[in-house]
This record gives C-alpha cells, sequence and structure tokens, in this order.
C-alpha cells in the first residue's frame, strides 16, 4: 500500500468515525422534538350545527355549515353556511353564504361570497337578496351591507350600493345608486 493510499484510508476513516460521533451525539435525548406544536390550536367541526338562543334560552336560529373552524381564539370561519330562523320566532328568512365569520363578543356574522337572503311570503312573492358581503345582527334581525346588492321580489328586480334589511318586520332600505326594474 502506497504512502498516498493510506493516508487516503486514514482520512476516510477519520471523518467516518467523525460523522458517527456527531449523529450519535445528535440523536433525541429524553424528548424528541414534536412535527407540530403542543399548544391547542381551537377545534374544527364538520357537518356543523350551531344554535342561537334569545335571552330566554329558546331556539332563535341556527347556523349549518360543511365545516367550521375556530381560526383564532375569538374567531370561527364556517365554509358552505345556512343560517335560518326558528320556526316559532316568525320569521321566514333563511340566509346562504360561501363562508362566515362570527367574532367572540360580536353579535353580527359576517357572511362573504354568494351572500343569497330569501325571505318567504305567503303571497309567492319571495323576497331575494344577494350581494358578496352581508353582515346579520340574528339576535336584532339585521342584516346589513355597504356593497351593491341586487333585490328581487316576484319579477320586480332592484340594485343599489349599500341596504338595510329589518328581517322581522319586512323592511329593506337601499342606501344609494339605486336602479330598477319594476313591471306590472
Amino acid at each position: 500500500m502506497s504512502a498516498r493510499s493510506l493516508t487516503l484510508l486514514i482520512i476516510l476513516v477519520a471523518a467516518a468515525l467523525g460523522s458517527w460521533y456527531l449523529s450519535r451525539s445528535n440523536s433525541g435525548t429524553e424528548v424528541d422534538e414534536l412535527p407540530y406544536e403542543a399548544e391547542h390550536r381551537g377545534y374544527y367541526l364538520k357537518t356543523a350545527r350551531i344554535l342561537g338562543t334569545d335571552t330566554d334560552g329558546s331556539l332563535l336560529y341556527e347556523i349549518e355549515a360543511e365545516a367550521a373552524v375556530q381560526e383564532a381564539q375569538d374567531r370561527i370561519e364556517f365554509t358552505n353556511v345556512r343560517i335560518q330562523y326558528s320556526p316559532t320566532s316568525d320569521v321566514p328568512w333563511t340566509v346562504r353564504a360561501d363562508a362566515a365569520t362570527l367574532r367572540e363578543g360580536d353579535p353580527r356574522i359576517a357572511l362573504r361570497g354568494h351572500v343569497r337572503a330569501v325571505g318567504r311570503s305567503g303571497n309567492d312573492q319571495d323576497t331575494e337578496i344577494r350581494t358578496q358581503y352581508l353582515e346579520l345582527h340574528p339576535e336584532r334581525y339585521v342584516a346589513e351591507t355597504d356593497e351593491r346588492v341586487q333585490i328581487r321580489i316576484g319579477a320586480r328586480s332592484l340594485t343599489a350600493t349599500g341596504m338595510l334589511a329589518s328581517l322581522n318586520e319586512n323592511k329593506i332600505e337601499l342606501k344609494s345608486n339605486v336602479r330598477g326594474k319594476i313591471a306590472p
């Protein structure tokens, strides 16, 4: 064996022993590091159903969603949402949206994406409200937006920018840029 080969062999053996020693000393001691944070990040629900009650504890409204995820300590995000008032509340409105946010301490529900609110009436003239964003205050029966809104009542159609609706009184106040088509 030549001096050059012997030197190369010694360097390789030293490198192998060094890497073995380093890998052994870096192996976990008593507790290996977790691949996730041990802190509780909140909950999630699939096919969620959340009930809202009034002051005396009776059912006022129901939120149904494909999923509900607690994103922060004080915020719940919903996907594919449907909010419906209880039949005993005598408010015949159903609201649907792609997403919604409910914050702790805030009674309003912020609905986003293809928001559609339908009020049923006994005369086959359902009222339909469409917008991209709507804030619903279910305990006060109020829905409000500053976004573009389209309202249909039977064959009649109105568009506006901004709206305030009192769902229990079946009143809608349009804020600005009102345009419409009203046919007899």
